[in-house]
Formats: structure tokens, C-alpha cells, sequence
């Protein structure tokens, strides 16, 4: 199994022009943020909750994947995480009626995020690491967490 250095070090690779570096601070959190918007609309096997849903399942199975490789980028993703199904689950209960749903909302952020991140690798002028392997599609986030715990000298 790849050690955090060594999945953080291939995605880097990739992300090296800085306009593609701005790019991914907005859209991979927004990706993350309509995939979760997605994940409340599956229908779920019991009644749903803000937490029990396909998003908290998600999140808890991404929490695993990120434990193994380090505890301190685990939690800071499920704090991230949590507060973005929150949002969701609000926006999700708030929109149940209107004619304009979540659902909707979600599938607009996460279009126009996927065309923000493909002209960032236009930029760079390197593929998008997922092309390679689809694990990489869960460093993203993580990737970007570390800047954070690096400016605050946060170890992980």
C-alpha cells in the first residue's frame, strides 16, 4: 500500500501550474460538496437523517481509506466532510417543495466544477491523475487538507 507521501507526491505531479492549483481549491471541494447533494437522493434502505444516508455512508468508507493512511488527515476530512452533508441535508429539507430542488443544484456545482478542473489540467498541461487510477479521485481532498495542516503546523 502507498504511504499519504507517496499518493500526495504523484498527485502533485499534475498540479503544479499555479492558475490549476486555484482551480482545484474551489472545485474539488464543490465536487465533493455535489456528490454528497447526489448521495441524499438515493433512496436508502431505512428512514433517512442527516447523517444516515448514502453521503454519511460515503464519508465514513472514505474515512477508512484516509485512516489507513493517516489519522490526522482522516479527521480533519470528516470534519470537512460532515459540514458539507450538513449543508446538504439543509438545502436537501429546505428545497423538498420548490420546483428548483437539491438535486438540481447539485448536478449544476458538480458540471461546472468538472469543467473548471479539466481546463486547470488544460493549464497544466497533464492529464488528471484519476486517468492513471480512480484512488486518486479520493486524494484530492486530502491533498488540499495538507496545505492547511502544513500552514498551521499541524502534523500528519
Amino acid at each position: 500500500m502507498k504511504s499519504i507521501e507517496d499518493w500526495l507526491t504523484e498527485y502533485g505531479e499534475s498540479h503544479q501550474n499555479s492558475a490549476n492549483k486555484r482551480i482545484h481549491w474551489l472545485c474539488v471541494p464543490l465536487i465533493l460538496f455535489s456528490i454528497l447533494g447526489f448521495f441524499i437522493y438515493i433512496p436508502f434502505p431505512i428512514d433517512k437523517t442527516w447523517w444516515l444516508n448514502w453521503g454519511g455512508l460515503s464519508i465514513l468508507l472514505a474515512f477508512i481509506f484516509y485512516w489507513r493512511l493517516s489519522k490526522s488527515l482522516a479527521g480533519g476530512f470528516v470534519v470537512v466532510a460532515l459540514s458539507m452533508l450538513i449543508l446538504n441535508w439543509w438545502i436537501y429539507t429546505m428545497l423538498s417543495s420548490s420546483k428548483i430542488n437539491a438535486l438540481t443544484i447539485s448536478l449544476f456545482i458538480f458540471v461546472i466544477a468538472w469543467l473548471g478542473q479539466f481546463y486547470g489540467h488544460k493549464l497544466e498541461g497533464k492529464k488528471p491523475s484519476f486517468f492513471k487510477d480512480i484512488q486518486f479521485l479520493l486524494i484530492g481532498p486530502i491533498w488540499l487538507l495538507v496545505f492547511i495542516y502544513r500552514k498551521f503546523n499541524i502534523e500528519y
